[in-house]
């Protein structure tokens, strides 16, 4: 069973849902592999030295919103690349900023030949599912503060425009 006690509650999302979900799989909040997420890392440290959080915003803005990566992908596989050799960790100004060594960039070489996407590029079939992904938090907010501060009538109202978009949504899709 779920969080809550339920069969579908999937935590604090607005109406219990994880949207994510609402995208198929893979889409809106894709997991990745644990060599994807390696790959990643060494392919943006490459570029620059980051720091732990930057560089899972930098991935989520690469994969236009599409892959979100948690710190317990993130942090467990800096560890284990430092461990490595493979990527130095030192601390600025309260912050651990790593940056990629001679031999992570040899080992981003081979990963490099053996895969020409990054692991955060979806391809033609995800364009424009950050931006569908985003349009539609936008519209589960604005229903959810309905919801919570809306009058009966305003909440009917809702309701119906959502219904509306729904039938409008499909119609797309039928076309």
């Amino acid at each position: 069973m779920a969080a809550g006690g339920h069969p579908h509650h999937h935590g604090d999302h607005p109406f219990g849902l994880g949207f994510g979900g609402w995208f198929g799989p893979g889409m809106g909040g894709r997991r990745a592999r644990r060599g994807d997420v390696r790959t990643a890392l060494l392919r943006v440290l490459a570029e620059r030295p980051m720091h732990g959080y930057d560089l899972m915003n930098e991935l989520r803005d690469r994969s236009g919103g599409m892959w979100r990566p948690s710190p317990g992908s993130i942090y467990p596989t800096l560890q284990m690349l430092e461990d490595e050799g493979l990527v130095r960790g030192e601390e600025h100004d309260g912050k651990r900023v790593y940056e990629i060594t001679d031999a992570g960039r040899a080992e981003l070489d081979e990963r490099t030949k053996r895969a020409e996407d990054a692991p955060w590029d979806f391809g033609p079939a995800a364009e424009g599912l950050g931006a569908l992904r985003e349009a539609g938090l936008q519209l589960v907010a604005a229903a959810m503060q309905v919801a919570r501060a809306g009058s009966r009538d305003q909440r009917e109202k809702t309701a119906e425009i959502l219904a509306e978009a729904r039938r409008k949504i499909y119609e797309v899709l039928a076309e």
